[in-house]
């Protein structure tokens, strides 16, 4: 495996999912967008898995696992984002919370959240950065 090119594929991933949460938002999919937001830290997140390890990363979508898998020091804040994050994945992917996600999810709130993800994601890129 070359780790560079597999880090290079997470991290275009990543940046491909960015600009489709954006749409949503745009679009009034709010849980969808939030859904999208959590696909750009968890593909980020791998590309941090694949660096630090050398190896594929896990298939997994919990944001904080794979944080601790790539071994970063996560603040409070930042840990928070994380777990909140990770729930959007399984809310939008199961039927019986999609309803109560679009009512909780307005667009005050989920631009409030894609901002706090994208502040997360320009952290992750930042760990990214050759030492």
């Amino acid at each position: 495996m070359n780790v560079e090119e597999v880090v290079q594929y997470w991290l275009e991933l990543a940046e491909d999912d960015w600009p489709v949460a954006e749409h949503l938002l745009a679009s009034g999919d709010h849980h969808y967008a939030l859904f999208f937001g959590h696909l750009y830290l968890e593909k980020l997140l791998k590309a941090l898995v694949v660096k630090a390890t050398e190896e594929h990363a896990p298939r997994t979508h919990n944001l904080l696992f794979l944080a601790e898998r790539a071994g970063l020091a996560v603040p409070d804040d930042k840990h928070d984002v994380l777990l909140r994050v990770t729930g959007y994945n399984i809310e939008t992917r199961y039927p019986e919370e999609r309803a109560a996600a679009r009512k909780r999810y307005t667009r005050e709130y989920t631009e409030s959240e894609l901002k706090m993800i994208q502040e997360v994601g320009q952290w992750l890129k930042s760990e990214l950065k050759p030492e």
